[in-house]
């Protein structure tokens, strides 16, 4: 499954996570500076900075103005993203997002019964696997991490590249034909239909969308019990 917009809300991600790492980067880099884990996602940084092409707002220096530059572009960047996840992890710590994180009404029965009926469960998110398991032990709902088996994030692969849902199913010693990709996003469901996964397309909200028939829709966890994903 994807997060944003899958499992949780939109809204939560944009609204309290990353309002509540860019509000502390700064200072989280200054009181870090020493920690190799950071210094390795600075140098991460320092390269990601230098493969950018020159362009207008582009900040000279790769630390926090580069990180800052990339938030306000939503850029799915593994150096960012594993920085927001360090950033978080101190806050759930804290107890400041502690119980915090929004899962939408149907997610946590959904994972319970897909559990007991004995399939496996996994996330592959643009956000760290640290911060995806913060989350998902965090919930609103309790802590669902129990669930799930694996995380995965962009040091895997592109969500839109179909190698990346190939080497998910390898670490999940399974066959791709033997697994339901869950999304919001339908270049990442074309993806990996395209490693051979069965994929659906969640949609969640009001908003009308029209079946084209490449991915069937669900607007609720409880729906992928009754509905079979076309094969690839």
């Amino acid at each position: 499954m994807d997060i944003e917009g899958t499992t949780t809300p939109i809204e939560f991600v944009h609204k309290t996570l990353f309002p509540y790492a860019r509000a502390r980067v700064r200072a989280f880099l200054e009181q870090h500076a020493n920690d190799p884990d950071v210094r390795a996602d600075l140098r991460l940084l320092a390269a990601e900075h230098a493969a950018e092409p020159p362009q207008p707002g582009l900040p000279l220096a790769s630390g926090v103005d580069y990180a800052y530059w990339l938030m306000d572009r939503d850029r799915k960047s593994t150096a960012l993203k594993s920085l927001q996840g360090k950033i978080w992890e101190e806050g759930y710590r804290a107890g400041e997002l502690r119980g915090r994180g929004e899962v939408y009404p149907d997610v946590a029965t959904a994972l319970a019964r897909w559990r007991e009926q004995g399939r496996d469960i996994a996330i592959f998110s643009s956000g760290s696997v640290q911060a995806q398991r913060n989350l998902f032990a965090n919930t609103t709902a309790g802590d669902l991490s129990q669930f799930i088996r694996a995380y995965f994030d962009t040091t895997t692969g592109s969500k839109t590249a179909a190698q990346s849902y190939a080497r998910i199913a390898a670490a999940l010693e399974r066959s791709p034909s033997e697994m339901l990709f869950l999304s919001d996003v339908s270049a990442e469901l074309d993806a990996a239909r395209s490693s051979g996964m069965h994929t659906a397309l969640c949609v969640r909200g009001p908003q009308t969308v029209t079946q084209t028939g490449t991915h069937p829709i669900i607007r609720t966890f409880d729906e992928v019990a009754l509905r079979r994903a076309t094969a690839p």
